[in-house]
């Protein structure tokens, strides 16, 4: 039988890492550890179900998401306004990676998650997320704030790629 995740104290063990003197490095850490048994992370967060955005610790310097993306979503590019970091447990998520272009934004990067893997965003990135595939994918998203409560955030158009 799976050992199953102590949630509690994968918290404990984000907001810990979230006093270090670089706070998304020493999450990454934590996040990977995590992730390279997603078996363990199915035992302790149950198998996605209902897509949404599933607030496991939510304050004013730190928030933890357990994220289930639909089969076969999108969501245009954004931003947070705050540095992120991703790891995935179970099935795919990919990013493209966009920069600023005069009033537009351009694609300059992606990367194709699978389970297992840690992607940090920095403070700056614009990305948008697929779930290329045809079942629920789930991740844990860890950003450096309150993610509810961010002035400034944007998105951009998915014709014309300019921001609203």
């Amino acid at each position: 039988m799976t050992a199953k995740l102590d949630v509690d104290r994968f918290l404990d063990d984000l907001k810990r890492a979230n006093r270090e003197s670089d706070p998304q490095a020493a999450i990454d850490e934590v996040l990977a550890r995590t992730m390279s048994d997603p078996a363990r992370v199915l035992a302790g967060l149950g198998e996605p179900k209902v897509a949404g955005l599933h607030t496991l610790h939510h304050s004013a310097d730190l928030t933890v998401l357990n994220v289930v993306w639909a089969p076969l979503m999108m969501l245009l590019p954004h931003n947070h306004e705050m540095w992120a970091s991703i790891g995935i447990y179970t099935a795919r998520e990919d990013n493209i990676l966009w920069e600023r272009k005069g009033a537009v934004v351009e694609a300059v990067g992606a990367g194709a998650l699978s389970e297992k893997e840690v992607f940090p965003l920095p403070h700056e990135a614009i990305h948008s997320v697929n779930n290329p595939i045809g079942r629920l994918t789930g991740a844990v998203h860890v950003y450096g704030g309150d993610f509810f409560e961010v002035p400034g955030r944007s998105e951009w158009d998915p014709e014309t790629l300019t921001e609203r």
